[in-house]
C-alpha cells in the first residue's frame, strides 16, 4: 500500500512539474504556432490533473472546451494569419463603421 502512494506521489509530482514547464514555455516561445501546440497540451495535461482531483466533470470540460475548441480556434486563426491570399493593402474592402449621428449624441439635423 505504501508503495502505491508513492507511485501516486511520484506521478503528481511529474505531473505538477509537467504543467509548469508547459505553462512557461508556452508563454515565453517566440514562435506562434509552438505556442499554441503547447497550450493544447498544457489543456490536455491539465483535463488529467483534474481526474487525479477526482473531478472527472470538469476534466471532460477542460479536455473539450480548453484543449480541444480553443486549440482549434487558435488554430484557425493561425492560419488565416498565414494565409497568403489575404490581402492587407486592399483597403477597398475594410472600410470604417461610422456609426448613426444619433449615436453619437449628435442632435443637430443637416
Amino acid at each position: 500500500m505504501e508503495t502505491l502512494s508513492l507511485v501516486y506521489w511520484g506521478f503528481d509530482s511529474l505531473l505538477v512539474i509537467g504543467l509548469f514547464y508547459l505553462a512557461w514555455q508556452a508563454l515565453a516561445s517566440p514562435d506562434m504556432f509552438k505556442s499554441i501546440v503547447l497550450f493544447i497540451s498544457f489543456g490536455l495535461l491539465m483535463a488529467l490533473a483534474w481526474v487525479r482531483l477526482n473531478a472527472p466533470d470538469i476534466a471532460l470540460a477542460e479536455a473539450a472546451i480548453g484543449a480541444g475548441l480553443t486549440g482549434a480556434l487558435l488554430l484557425a486563426a493561425y492560419a488565416r494569419l498565414k494565409d497568403p491570399r489575404v490581402d492587407e493593402s486592399n483597403s477597398e474592402e475594410a472600410q470604417p463603421i461610422i456609426p448613426h449621428k444619433s449615436i453619437k449624441g449628435d442632435t443637430n439635423d443637416e
